[in-house]
């Protein structure tokens, strides 16, 4: 059915195809702009490989965050291709399917993700400075009631994710961080908070160090 609302697809040959998955698979969907990717995200990403007990992490590039100016947003297929050249681990693997499916919204993507690779065992894995900010997501209650979530220490950002709407949510459904690796055959809704190594690059300070550096003659 056709929806207003929705983007064109948009069709890049190895850039917005789902990489490969097996039956039985726990994999971790780590979702952003990545505008640019940075050391920061591939720190998230081992430490819930291991934390977790995944056995790959898919970074689901948008097209674009429905909450962000995409003024300074780098096309798709540039931010894929820096994201590739950044990754370094074999089971780490990064797509910009939604902008082929035509989603702009996390739940449509994740409930995507859920009809049609049913026999794999997703968790939303997100950083708490995002968390923070959860409950002002579209349909944020469905997305948790849809697989289990994981939130990652950012510097600053425990006092506020901890105290927000979300966490108070769902407080009853939170895990203790020593059973994370229980967290990704658990029944949604179910969330752990991860503490452990912190990096303090962020993609916005990025790009305005970029902004400001001067230029060479």
């Amino acid at each position: 059915m056709y929806q207003p609302d929705r983007p064109h697809p948009l069709v890049i040959r190895g850039i917005t195809t789902l990489p490969p998955s097996a039956r039985n698979m726990r994999i971790g969907l780590f979702g952003g702009s990545f505008n640019p990717p940075h050391p920061g995200h591939q720190l998230v990403s081992r430490q819930a490989l291991k934390r977790l007990g995944l056995d790959a992490v898919w970074w689901l590039v948008t097209p674009g965050n429905p909450l962000k100016d995409h003024s300074e947003l780098a096309p798709l297929e540039q931010r894929v291709r820096q994201a590739r050249n950044l990754i370094t681990r074999p089971n780490v693997h990064v797509t910009g399917f939604e902008a082929e499916k035509g989603f702009r919204f996390t739940f449509d993507t994740l409930d995507w993700l859920r009809r049609s690779l049913p026999a794999r065992r997703f968790v939303w894995i997100m950083g708490a400075d995002s968390f923070s900010n959860f409950h002002k997501w579209d349909r944020w209650r469905d997305i948790a009631d849809l697989m289990p979530l994981a939130i990652y220490v950012r510097p600053g950002s425990t006092r506020q994710a901890m105290s927000s709407r979300a966490a108070i949510a769902l407080a009853r459904f939170r895990f203790d961080e020593f059973d994370a690796k229980k967290l990704v055959n658990a029944r949604a809704p179910a969330w752990v908070y991860l503490h452990g190594m912190m990096s303090g690059l962020s993609s916005s300070a990025i790009r305005q160090t970029r902004r400001v550096a001067p230029r060479t003659p």
